[in-house]
């Protein structure tokens, strides 16, 4: 991981992306320590873990994300989910508890532990649930967003609320690589599936969060300098909806698609 990080920072990548379930915050903030350049000059995104339902975890939780970083701040942190993991597909929202880890967030937003705070996975009435209690409202709402899978509503409610969208899996967890209608698309850019999934992120105003640990990868995800023309953008946004993400399925985000 600390090797990903600098060699990503090496070809210009300024935004890292982990959170405390994927178990490698250390060698992230080892990545960002020792990268050779300004710690000013990277953006630190983490989640707190989708079980944390309380005041007390949640302050805990944030501390020790520091600590694990080696970090005096981290630039962003955000709720990974709005339910536990095991609960995803249950009717429970959770709104106290949500409630109680954003005031946690919010806490260590003012104190400047935080430079930033958001949530991840949430839809329109989890969002109104922390908007109708919070004193600092959420910057971000990170999503599964990507060609076939275009939650237009939520898009909208976030940019109606000054809520950024991060799209994680532009390229749907690998998936939209097999899919012909895509690779015809992109052939006709002359670009990758993974640079017209990237890019159809930014056309609709999205920030795409490509996921690899390979140069070679990271320097063509970086190079979307191109434009999806409106015929074509409404031809992906209308493409047949992805039914199977392979062996993320078992995973609750796509299980749920």
């Amino acid at each position: 991981m600390e090797k990903a990080v600098k060699d990503a920072v090496k070809i210009g990548y300024r935004h890292i992306d982990t959170a405390q379930a994927y178990q490698n915050e250390k060698g992230v903030g080892k990545g960002v320590r020792n990268s050779g350049i300004d710690r000013k000059e990277i953006f630190v995104t983490t989640k707190l873990a989708a079980e944390i339902k309380s005041y007390r975890d949640g302050v805990q939780s944030i501390d020790s994300s520091l600590e694990t970083m080696g970090l005096d701040y981290i630039d962003m942190m955000i709720i990974h989910s709005p339910k536990p993991w095991k609960a995803f597909l249950e009717d429970n929202n959770f709104a106290e508890g949500n409630i109680e880890a954003w005031k946690a967030l919010e806490e260590a937003y003012k104190a400047g532990k935080l430079r930033a705070i958001g949530v991840s996975n949430f839809e329109k009435n989890d969002i109104q649930n922390i908007l109708d209690s919070c004193t600092v409202k959420p910057m971000v709402n990170q999503i599964l967003a990507h060609i076939t899978n275009t939650p237009t509503a939520l898009i909208q409610f976030c940019k109606e609320n000054e809520i950024l969208v991060e799209a994680y899996s532009p390229i749907g967890h690998g998936e939209l690589l097999k899919n012909q209608e895509v690779a015809t698309m992109a052939d006709k850019y002359k670009v990758s599936v993974p640079q017209l999934g990237i890019r159809y992120a930014l056309e609709l105003g999205l920030l795409p969060l490509p996921k690899t640990a390979n140069p070679e990868h990271m320097k063509i995800n970086a190079d979307v300098d191109f434009e999806i023309s409106g015929e074509d953008m409404k031809t992906l946004k209308n493409l047949d909806k992805i039914k199977d993400y392979g062996e993320a399925s078992v995973f609750p985000v796509y299980a749920k698609e």
